[in-house]
């Protein structure tokens, strides 16, 4: 071998070494500093008993996870419960937020975990509610759509890149394009919406006449298999519950969280220790909802949550019941319009309708309305807005998806897709999937302490929580002898009831 020749063999083993010597150093760069937060996080996280992690603290912190059914707790449950005057402040607008208001009881927000870096941790109760990531991602991608499609059709928004009015005088919310995440998914679908509408009319596009899966309609919209491949899906979308739970989106209040994403993006790997954090996380809020067991969740909610706020605020001093109803309705709107509407021309008839959402008959004064307020009434109240809010939401996504006709989101659509696509999905929320995974062993745990705690008080007292709050159906979860052997025991303990009463005709619901 010639000088020449063993000169540039030298030369490139010597690069490969200070190559793989660097490249070593990054990764033990970003496992260190990943790990370092990952440790505090959960340092911060020792200490307290059950017993206190059960109890309403003075703030309730509603981590609004995006797409899981948040808008529905908030408007149909928070606000029934909370007088307008103790919302935190913009709750949905990071730049305006504050919670040095003396009275902010109650912050819903799609701001992640490190909004408590802000708070009184030792007076805060976090509460969420997860959904499985195969269709949040679904979701979140429909939600995209149809609030960009609303430019196409709005005779006064001719262009994707015009900007909304500075002076608005039809509402003072908070619009959709404020907030995370719509703030960065929307303006970017709506781009892609105007340029695929220049090429159809220009002939490069052609629509599909009988289009098989409104999710592959390339002519018209951005097919759902090149929306989960892009880097802002990458950024935003995929793995988001488990990031917005351990506080790490890019909206994060971390001084450096920017750094460990970054780390996390070009060592996936290290991405189990973002997991431990968020699933320790979860084991202390007060609550964890699921949006696939709806009425369960809800009834959860009602009792775990619900209740805790009812006795606080008939001990104190604050107006509550009707009054606060009354201003709510007038004015709470203007405090925060969640994933309404896109832009302040839409925003009046979504404020309108989500006025209905909270209307209830004046039928006493507040004060016995304060004092007669129960569970069973929260729930009834709940469950008359919630189908309210569904009618609202169908009639807004037909009038909003009428720009990109002929495409149409259901669940039959979503069961075109192919089974390559729903795997691919799976693939990208891996920390997702886990973490919803561990949600529903938290939820069945809860569910099994609240049937416990209605079989520990006095029996006519069960049997009325029973009555009032318990639904036609025990969630899918539960162990087949579990439920057996509590549809067994309870009509027993019924029958004595009945029979110990002597022909009284309350109803028991099964």
């Amino acid at each position: 071998m010639n000088f020449s020749a063993l000169s540039v063999l030298l030369f490139v083993l010597t690069g490969k070494s200070v190559f793989g010597a660097r490249n070593y150093d990054d990764y033990g760069h970003c496992k260190a500093i990943v790990k370092t937060w990952a440790d505090q996080s959960l340092q911060e996280l020792e200490g307290g008993t059950e017993q206190e992690r059960v109890l309403l603290k003075d703030l309730l912190f509603f981590l609004h996870v995006p797409r899981t059914g948040g808008r529905t707790y908030f408007h149909c449950f928070l606000r029934n419960l909370y007088p307008h005057n103790q919302e935190c402040p913009r709750s949905y607008d990071k730049l305006r937020f504050d919670p040095s208001k003396p009275e902010c009881r109650l912050l819903v927000t799609h701001d992640d975990y490190s909004i408590l870096s802000k708070l009184p941790k030792v007076k805060t109760s976090v509460v969420t509610v997860l959904r499985s990531p195969v269709d949040r991602v679904f979701s979140s991608y429909e939600f995209s759509v149809e609030v960009a499609s609303r430019f196409l059709i709005h005779p006064s928004l001719s262009s994707s890149i015009r900007p909304r009015p500075k002076n608005n005088t039809i509402s003072q919310g908070v619009s959709t394009l404020d907030i995370w995440p719509w703030k960065y998914l929307v303006p970017w679908m709506r781009e892609d919406l105007f340029a695929r509408r220049d090429a159809r009319r220009i002939g490069r596009m052609a629509i599909e006449k009988e289009a098989d899966n409104s999710y592959d309609m390339e002519a018209m919209l951005m097919p759902l298999r090149e929306f989960i491949h892009h880097p802002l899906a990458h950024e935003i979308v995929h793995n988001g519950a488990t990031f917005q739970v351990a506080g790490l989106t890019n909206n994060s209040y971390i001084e450096g969280a920017q750094e460990i994403r970054q780390c996390l993006v070009k060592y996936s790997f290290l991405g189990k220790y973002v997991l431990q954090v968020a699933k320790r996380r979860l084991d202390k809020m007060l609550y964890v909802g699921l949006t696939e067991n709806h009425k369960e969740s809800a009834t959860m909610f009602a009792n775990m949550v619900g209740a805790q706020v009812i006795s606080q605020l008939q001990k104190s001093n604050n107006s509550f019941g009707l009054s606060s109803f009354v201003t709510n309705n007038r004015t709470g709107n203007r405090l925060l319009s969640i994933g309404s509407d896109s832009e302040e021309l839409m925003q009046q008839q979504s404020s309108i309708e989500d006025q209905k959402l909270n209307i209830h008959p004046v039928t006493k004064n507040a004060k016995e309305k304060k004092e007669n307020f129960t569970v069973a009434k929260l729930m009834g109240s709940y469950e008359g807005c919630v189908s309210t809010s569904r009618s609202s939401q169908r009639r807004r996504r037909i009038s909003s998806l009428k720009g990109i006709a002929p495409a149409n989101f259901s669940t039959e659509e979503r069961s075109r897709v192919p089974e390559s696509v729903i795997k691919e999905i799976e693939k990208l929320n891996s920390l997702d999937v886990e973490l919803y995974e561990h949600a529903h062993k938290i939820y069945s745990k809860q569910w099994t302490a609240w049937l416990q705690q209605q079989t520990s008080i006095p029996l006519e007292s069960s049997i009325q929580v029973m009555e009032d709050t318990f639904y036609n159906r025990a969630p899918r979860f539960l162990s087949v002898s579990s439920f057996l052997a509590f549809i067994t025991v309870v009509p027993l303990v019924y029958l004595i009831y009945k029979v110990a009463a002597h022909g009284r005709t309350s109803k028991l619901k099964i």
